[in-house]
């Protein structure tokens, strides 16, 4: 496996394509963009911040590296890596962006999978600027950067393949970024998902949502989803606090609730995830 710079990135301002020059991103139009010392670089512009600092915190951050590199989810990332690999030819780059990238677990993960004839061009992209800093820090083999989902700054029609893990899809932009038979990776937690967690922080948990057979414009499915199960077993609170810190159930749960899940000394939860995989179609 190798992996190869990704030059496919877009200026946020105007769309036009970006060229990597003297330390900075740059296009025709005279827009630059500083790559900060740890490597990754800020492409969410101040209009389409919805706050001040989005996405997950530093505490959130750090939380989930600890939680993920402790190998907890590691046959999701396991599972993941060989979906996104499935059907790549050998003999040509995969260009491919984690589209809510996190602290870059899972795509490090797709460096470890990938055999050794196979090219990755690889692309990080998250809100949070605690996410990125944290994966261009621990991690040089990909292309990082602060951008939102809602406007990604990827070139039209550069990519493979585009990994949506538990985030926001934003199918349209998904489509516009994707290859004519690039596909989407689309993780999503199933029912049961940390179900013993949240019964223990919330009075009553919601009945699962029906599964839904809706196909978004610009995609068709590919086969069936992909259920992935398995138990993990927390063996001290400081592993569980780390679980619902990097939740949104840290702040939807009331006070009584974060205190039950603070009082755990340990715990057996259920992992349960659903893979599915689109193609995208042209127009």
């Amino acid at each position: 496996m190798s992996t190869i710079a990704f030059d496919a990135l877009a200026c946020p301002l105007d769309g036009g394509p970006l060229h990597r020059r003297d330390g900075a991103w740059c296009c025709e139009a005279g827009h630059s963009f500083d790559i900060a010392r740890q490597g990754y670089v800020h492409l969410l512009p101040v209009q389409r911040k919805r706050s001040r600092d989005p996405g997950d915190s530093k505490e959130m951050v750090a939380a989930r590296r600890r939680f993920l590199d402790a190998g907890h989810y590691q046959p999701i990332a396991k599972a993941v890596a060989q979906a996104v690999l499935k059907g790549a030819p050998a003999d040509e780059a995969l260009h491919c962006l984690d589209a809510g990238c996190g602290e870059g677990y899972y795509l490090r993960e797709l460096e470890g999978v990938a055999g050794d004839n196979q090219k990755l061009a690889l692309l990080g992209v998250d809100i949070s600027k605690w996410a990125v800093l944290a994966a261009a820090k621990s991690w040089k083999s990909a292309t990082w950067l602060v951008g939102t989902n809602a406007q990604l700054p990827v070139q039209t029609s550069s990519l493979e393949r585009v990994l949506c893990m538990f985030g926001f899809p934003v199918y349209a932009e998904f489509a516009r970024v994707l290859k004519s038979g690039g596909e989407l990776l689309l993780v999503e937690a199933g029912p049961d998902h940390l179900r013993e967690l949240r019964e223990i922080i919330y009075p009553e948990i919601k009945s699962p949502r029906r599964e839904s057979d809706t196909v978004p414009e610009g995609f068709v499915r590919t086969g069936d989803s992909e259920t992935l199960r398995y138990a993990v077993d927390l063996a001290d609170a400081t592993q569980i606090a780390d679980l619902l810190a990097m939740t949104p159930y840290l702040h939807r749960a009331n006070a009584e609730g974060r205190a039950r899940a603070a009082a755990l000394e340990s715990l057996s939860v259920s992992v349960d995830v659903r893979i599915t995989r689109f193609t995208c179609h042209a127009a």
